[in-house]
């Protein structure tokens, strides 16, 4: 690799490590204190310290074995640093913290199993690991979607005031209720459809994935919405920052590493079959609509 293209990589991981620090400088605003400084903001520097120190050894051994795997422990770690400045917690603060913990170990744990069973890598990596500035640029953006994603979260947990279980808790619950059922069953779907040896080189049409090509992506920006609108009666000032934390899930989903990606794939393994090309035409991309009957 070329000094120009490392110092590029490098460039990439200070602007992105300045943009999630200063988020989480802004989102803090009001938030209770740890070690000195505003909780939110402590979150933020541990979420680039795990990923950095997991960097190490991952570039030394060129393996991408525990990206997903450190991406769940940042996500654990922050969150119990939350709770640990603002103990002891509130009702709506504990439950929030339980719906973030239970959301991170079923995904974290799915991905775990699902990197081991392809073999233990992962194509996303296959270039990058062998490059150590650029793989440095991975675990730096790791840490950045953890910050942006857990935004409101961490902002309902380091709140000073206690708040009651209230209108804007209920629905976000139940937002975040369903988005979770959306993703844990069309991923079990996925996984057991894929399980059987009689669908090798099929793709998926039944169970929610006729109601939407993409399930499960759908899941997962309803879950952080509903954690949005928990936050939103203790939003104030640069408070509202954390607006941008479906915001930032649903671009991710849809136009980065997500939907974009997933479609290019299935086009060029499908796209001259008759029922590929049936199913994407009466399938919604992403909001779920029951199936057409006929």
């Amino acid at each position: 690799m070329s000094f120009e293209h490392a110092a590029r990589s490098l460039l990439v991981v200070l602007v992105a490590s300045a943009l999630g620090l200063a988020f989480a400088w802004g989102a803090s605003g009001g938030s209770a204190m740890l070690a000195g400084w505003p909780a939110v903001f402590v979150c933020a520097g541990l979420a680039f310290a795990v990923n950095w120190l997991a960097f190490l050894p991952a570039a030394a051994f060129q393996s991408d074995r525990f990206y997903d795997t450190t991406g769940a422990l940042t996500y654990l770690t922050v969150i119990a640093a939350a709770c640990a400045a603002s103990w002891p917690l509130d009702a709506r603060s504990a439950i929030v913290a339980g719906m973030v913990a239970i959301w991170t170990v079923r995904l974290g744990s799915f991905l775990f199993t699902r990197i081991h069973a392809a073999g233990g890598t992962d194509v996303r990596f296959a270039k990058i690991k062998v490059n150590p500035p650029r793989f440095l640029v991975a675990w730096t953006l790791q840490a950045c979607w953890v910050i942006f994603t857990a935004s409101a979260a961490l902002v309902i947990i380091t709140a000073p005031e206690s708040r009651p279980l209230d209108a804007f808790f209920w629905a976000g619950a139940g937002l975040w209720g369903i988005g979770f059922a959306f993703e844990v069953i069309a991923d079990d779907q996925k996984r057991r459809f894929r399980a059987d040896p009689a669908n090798h080189g099929k793709f998926i049409t039944s169970g929610l994935w006729a109601w939407s090509q993409h399930p499960n992506y759908f899941g997962e920006i309803t879950l952080w919405a509903g954690i949005l609108v928990i936050a939103l009666p203790q939003l104030s000032g640069w408070n509202w920052l954390v607006v941008f934390s479906p915001v930032f899930v649903a671009l991710l989903l849809t136009r980065v590493s997500g939907i974009n990606l997933l479609d290019a794939i299935a086009k060029k393994r499908w796209g001259d079959d008759p029922a590929w090309q049936a199913y994407v035409a009466r399938t919604p991309v992403l909001l779920p609509r029951p199936p057409r009957q006929g």
